[in-house]
């Protein structure tokens, strides 16, 4: 099979998988930064483990790097424009979180206040994985507050233009 057949194949797999996007918050150094993710996944059952990547390219990246934990959001399927914001801007260019509504959260990672459930977690590693990192996370905190809500799915957001050049 030709490598664009491949390319195409696994394209067309992984989007009937249709996973959740995810939003990521962070905060280091006196700086915040938060994204939308669609790479990401519970790892481990016993200790409970988590992995987010996140693009190099990629704001939020750059101050996850010499961050110790952060935050993982999930989206309900009506939360669109939430998504808009944190997967089709960068904070290169602006301050994402004075266009939503948070608050500081366990180690004063910023927390959306409008989600249905997030978590906060220790950072307990990072692995390279190309053009994305892998941060494996240790869960410490968080809130579901509406348990089984629809959750914002990879097909909402197929067409958003990421803030960041690809």
């Amino acid at each position: 099979m030709a490598t664009e057949d491949r390319t195409a194949v696994f394209d067309a797999v992984v989007a009937a998988a249709d996973y959740p996007v995810l939003l990521v918050t962070v905060q280091a150094d006196g700086r915040r930064a938060g994204c939308l993710v669609g790479f990401a996944t519970q790892v481990s059952v016993e200790p409970r483990r988590f992995l987010v990547g996140l693009s190099k390219r990629n704001h939020t990246y750059r101050v996850a790097q010499r961050a110790e934990r952060l935050a993982v959001h999930v989206l309900a399927s009506e939360q669109l424009s939430l998504a808009r914001l944190f997967g089709g801007e960068t904070g290169d260019d602006i301050d994402k979180f004075v266009h939503c509504d948070w608050a500081p959260g366990p180690g004063g990672v910023p927390v959306i206040n409008t989600v249905p459930s997030w978590f906060s977690a220790r950072i307990r590693d990072r692995y390279d994985f190309g053009d994305h990192v892998g941060i494996l996370l240790e869960p410490e905190d968080g809130a579901a507050s509406r348990r089984g809500a629809e959750t914002l799915h990879y097909h909402a957001v197929a067409d958003l233009a990421a803030g960041h050049a690809v």
